[in-house]
């Protein structure tokens, strides 16, 4: 029988998902414009803004904190991939497999922490924009924040266009940027100078800055949940999507180690601080040529203006998703464009991301987002679980299935389960430990803030009391 308190298993969830399959947007977006989305996510703030923070946190360790949270990254792709594939028809990432396998509550929750998530992503990505700008323009450092703001409003214009529109812009910006970074990678390993002298030095605060890194290399790879975002769109849907994600994190694995091994080249560890332009400050120390110079603040434009890009995607359609689910209110879906795109989520999505520029400096803004992040990852781990058992025993769970899509059979499933799985909780967990304290309080103070809404929601609905026994 199903539970009372849960739309998941009722019957208007069923017709929701039923008019979502009639209606749902035109599968426009290819395989390589999603790919390029995922990297317009991913190379972007990772590389072009956060990398020097890492170096500056934990020296030669920012290195194993790339390779460590990108492996993670792999093994959350890989999941991310399985439930896409399950569940084509979703625009909420990370919370729609949570709502899915687990209910309205920790749906919820998650819900509204990955999607402040995505809101302060845009932040920190737009004020490296601005940074690199008002840097590249000579112009003072207030500078940055109107020019992120411009940023966001010009993106967000872009994005009225639709979904299809902005991935192929996207598609052209990563080509641009990818082909920059191979030429700052090679002018770094020919010609610096540091880099045997800064391998030589163990990992900055040992075992604790690696894992300080490795929570800033976290919001690196974060990008690539633009592409779950967006499955109804991609041809081929979820099976495509799946093997979207898997190449986006493969490449930016790649060259977020190759550009972290550049900037040891070109300056000593201890040279870098928190600031937002590291390679333009590398090639600076290096007396790099100035067309070089030019090319990587070009790209390091391109990059943070197309990560930008791809969080206001997934933000909006993360809202959007909340709204169909009757966890936000419907009107936030009601007014779209003749594209398909939702004005109000979009709309929000970009005050917040303006607002949010003020919370504190660049390494505070990263860190509260990822602290929303990691915890829709951790969950993510708990649904394919649960999703996975559904599947398996679809006589015991099948009103579930049908409510939520989910076929049980013919979809992409990761190898070696469940130890992958398990594997990327553990890890996850301990990267919580290494927050820093600020974040964390607010990260927490988030959870119990979206548990008090949620319940006073439910109690304003007088909904019947749910009682569970889990032991006899």
């Amino acid at each position: 029988m199903p539970r009372a308190g849960r739309p998941l298993h009722g019957s208007p969830r069923r017709n929701f998902i039923r008019a979502a399959l009639i209606a749902r947007p035109v599968a426009s977006v290819s395989f390589s414009e999603a790919v390029a989305v995922g990297l317009g996510g991913i190379i972007g703030a990772g590389i072009f803004v956060m990398s020097g923070t890492m170096v500056s946190l934990a020296g030669v360790g920012a290195l194993f904190a790339f390779v460590m949270t990108g492996l993670v990254a792999v093994i959350i792709a890989m999941e991310m991939g399985e439930l896409s594939s399950a569940m084509p028809q979703e625009t909420g990432a990370s919370y729609s497999f949570v709502y899915n396998a687990f209910g309205s509550e920790l749906g919820f929750i998650t819900g509204i922490l990955l999607y402040l998530s995505f809101a302060v992503s845009i932040s920190a990505i737009a004020l490296g924009f601005g940074t690199y700008l008002s840097s590249f323009l000579g112009w003072g450092g207030g500078t940055s924040y109107l020019l992120a703001a411009l940023l966001i409003v010009a993106l967000t214009s872009l994005n009225l266009r639709g979904v299809s529109e902005a991935a192929k812009a996207d598609f052209f910006i990563v080509a641009f940027k990818v082909v920059v970074l191979i030429a700052f990678i090679v002018f770094a390993l020919v010609a610096g100078t540091a880099l045997s002298a800064n391998l030589a030095q163990p990992p900055k605060d040992g075992i604790s800055g690696v894992f300080s890194a490795s929570v800033i290399a976290i919001f690196a790879y974060a990008g690539f949940q633009s592409i779950a975002t967006m499955t109804p769109n991609i041809r081929g849907g979820g099976r495509t999507a799946a093997k979207a994600i898997l190449v986006a994190v493969a490449i930016s694995l790649v060259l977020y180690v190759l550009v972290t091994v550049s900037l040891l080249a070109l300056v000593p560890a201890s040279g870098y601080a928190f600031r937002a332009d590291p390679l333009s400050f590398a090639l600076e120390s290096a007396a790099a040529p100035s067309w070089l110079f030019v090319l990587v603040n070009l790209a390091a434009l391109a990059a943070t203006a197309s990560a930008t890009l791809a969080m206001i995607i997934a933000g909006s359609a993360l809202m959007s998703q909340l709204s169909k689910d009757g966890l936000l209110p419907g009107v936030l879906g009601r007014m779209r464009t003749k594209r398909g795109t939702d004005v109000p989520t979009l709309a929000l999505t970009a005050v917040f991301g303006i607002v949010f520029m003020f919370l504190g400096d660049i390494y505070v803004i990263a860190a509260v987002s990822n602290f929303g992040i990691l915890f829709s990852y951790l969950i993510t781990g708990f649904a394919l679980v649960k999703i996975r058992r559904m599947r398996r025993h679809p006589e015991k769970h099948k009103e579930a299935l049908q409510a939520a899509g989910i076929p049980a059979q013919g979809i992409f499933e990761m190898p070696l389960f469940p130890f992958l799985p398990a594997l990327g909780i553990a890890i996850l967990i301990a990267f919580f430990f290494a927050f820093p304290p600020e974040a964390l309080s607010i990260g927490i103070g988030l959870v119990l803030a979206s548990l008090i809404t949620y319940y006073a929601l439910r109690e304003d609905r007088d909904e019947p009391v749910i009682r569970i026994r889990f032991f006899r």
